[in-house]
């Protein structure tokens, strides 16, 4: 099915430059439809030839060696985000799912939280901590999992419950179980965000060494060498299919907790 995606998002590229004219589609001094020239919209082979040229002149590195680096540094940060994200929101959930209190108290923040846009809190984690470690920290997962914990039905916690079970073995033997399909979701928005929360980071406060300048690096660049602008923009779609990829390989992992009622978002 990627495979068909991808296909598909080629030719319907090429096919937009085909039909739509160079300077897009005007209704009278509004662009409905953006440019097809080759310098706001390259041919793919113009792009993907990009790959192999060199960095700069005369040095032996590539863009494409350039665009990887770039990638696994953002990947690791993102990564590094998406871990505290989970670890905070699993244990935000796990209260709000003990303690109603807790959740009336907490849980409208939670979803205000995703509200609040990334680019926003870019320079204020910035100037606090001096670095990005904590950018990607979303709460998907706490919605998600306060929603698979809070799952099984009365008669199941009931009939843990006759059998004197702790707080603990229910947890582990029935609630976590049955959090699966809720959570899976979660960690797949998680993951999204971690990585466009990582980009963003980069792009906004300019942190070197990630695909978010890569891509201001080459902006710059734009006027004599087009194609190069995207190369760092495939680098972070791979990221994105990446991170998702991994949650999808724990979900195949994980298939068999997974039961009739699906968790929905």
């Amino acid at each position: 099915m990627l495979l068909l995606a991808l296909v598909l998002l080629a030719g319907l590229w090429e096919l937009y430059k085909l039909v739509i004219p160079a300077d897009g589609v005007r209704v009278g001094d509004a662009l409905i439809l953006p440019r097809s020239d080759d310098t706001s919209m390259p041919h793919l082979s113009q792009i993907f030839g990009a790959f192999g040229k060199q960095e700069v002149a005369g040095a032996s590195g590539t863009v494409l060696s350039s665009v990887i680096s770039a990638v696994w540094y953002s990947l690791r940060l993102a990564a590094a985000g998406f871990a505290v994200g989970v670890v905070v929101g699993f244990m935000l959930a796990l209260a709000m799912q003990r303690l109603r209190i807790v959740e009336r108290a907490l849980l409208p923040y939670v979803v205000l939280s995703q509200t609040v846009p990334l680019i926003a809190l870019a320079p204020l984690v910035y100037g606090w901590s001096g670095n990005l470690n904590l950018f990607g920290l979303d709460f998907p997962v706490a919605v998600g999992a306060l929603r698979g914990l809070s799952s099984p039905p009365p008669v199941q916690t009931e009939l843990l419950r006759c059998y004197a079970a702790s707080w603990w073995q229910t947890l582990v033997r029935l609630r976590l179980p049955a959090s699966v399909p809720y959570l899976i979701p979660a960690l797949k928005l998680a993951a999204a965000a971690a990585v466009v929360g990582a980009i963003v980071a980069e792009i906004s406060i300019g942190l070197p060494g990630g695909i978010g300048r890569l891509i201001i690096t080459y902006a710059q660049q734009a006027t004599g060498d087009p194609s190069r602008v995207y190369a760092p923009i495939v680098g972070a779609a791979v990221m994105g299919l990446v991170a998702v990829g991994g949650i999808s390989l724990l979900d195949v992992a994980l298939r068999r907790f997974h039961t009739h009622q699906e968790g929905t978002w």
